[in-house]
């Protein structure tokens, strides 16, 4: 198996672990409020990281460069930002509405990798980039009533172009640079702002509160699961897979994120599928399969 291959595959287990934790960061966000989650998160993720480097790449930091640095802090930057807009936009619309919205940087990327990356984009690109988001779709509206676009889906809108210019920047950046420095500066940009962020907007929050809030049972293992698989790993083994795979085939490939949480909600949450969102998790399924095809105007670095 060559390595574009093995990274889809790692690029798929982190959608995975994405998709499979949603649902205990979402009990763990009603009793601590989101950006001092983030902030915690982010923070513990970053150390989590440079731990590992202190103990096993010891030669990596001294790889650290001022270029790293800015463009770690780029990439840190576009997360927060997707994160924050994402939770802005949740006070304002649906739940649906927001994973829908989210989900269309499937469509911004390939414009991006073009823009930034000169990538051609191909029609099997396009098609499997068209093809998640009509899963998408039905997936997220399958028995509801129709979609009225409101200010909340503005906001969730940007968070959409903020993690397609992430992960269009990590394609530039991730062949750079070592990964495990870059994955944990850029972790450290979105833990300190999500913390200074909590501070100025969510005055519910307090050193005593707060303590007691994140040593709740369902915040703790949230946390657990946060820190560990689904940050400090997942984005390393995101910025490590980048460096083999073009970005617009990592957008698909992340599209499978809500399906693997649908399926957590119907083995953990009692939820159950109509036929419709069967069916769009089919086209996600089918798309990021799509994707795997090569062509000759979407090329794929190999090394």
């Amino acid at each position: 198996m060559n390595r574009s291959r093995l990274a889809d595959l790692g690029l798929l287990s982190v959608a995975f672990m994405w998709g499979c934790t949603f649902l205990i960061v979402q009990h763990a966000v009603r009793v601590l409020p989101p950006l001092a989650f983030n902030g915690i998160r982010f923070i513990g993720a970053a150390l989590l990281l440079a731990l590992i480097i202190a103990l096993f790449y010891r030669s990596e930091w001294r790889k650290l460069s001022w270029g790293m640095f800015g463009h770690a802090a780029l990439l840190g930057l576009l997360l927060f930002l997707g994160y924050s807009f994402q939770t802005v936009g949740l006070l304002y619309t649906t739940t649906s509405n927001a994973g829908f919205i989210t989900g269309l940087s499937v469509i911004i990327v390939p414009f991006l990798s073009f823009w930034l990356l000169r990538q051609a984009i191909s029609r099997f690109t396009w098609f499997s980039a068209f093809l998640a988001a009509a899963g998408l779709y039905l997936l997220t509206f399958a028995g509801t009533a129709a979609w009225a676009w409101n200010r909340g889906d503005a906001f969730v809108f940007l968070c959409a172009i903020a993690f397609a210019l992430h992960v269009a920047y990590t394609g530039v950046f991730a062949p750079r640079y070592p990964a495990l420095p870059l994955a944990s500066l850029q972790l450290a940009v979105v833990g300190i702002l999500s913390s200074a962020a909590s501070l100025l907007f969510e005055p519910t929050v307090s050193r005593s509160g707060l303590a007691d809030q994140w040593l709740q049972p369902e915040v703790l293992l949230a946390l657990l699961v946060s820190i560990g698989p689904t940050s400090a790993f997942a984005f390393w083994i995101q910025t490590v897979c980048q460096k083999y795979t073009s970005p617009s085939r990592v957008a698909v490939i992340f599209a499978m994120e809500p399906v693997f949480a649908a399926a957590t909600g119907v083995l953990f949450g009692g939820e159950v599928l109509g036929f419709a969102a069967v069916l769009g998790c089919a086209c996600i399924l089918g798309g990021m399969l799509l994707a795997e095809l090569k062509s000759a105007s979407d090329p794929v670095p190999s090394d």
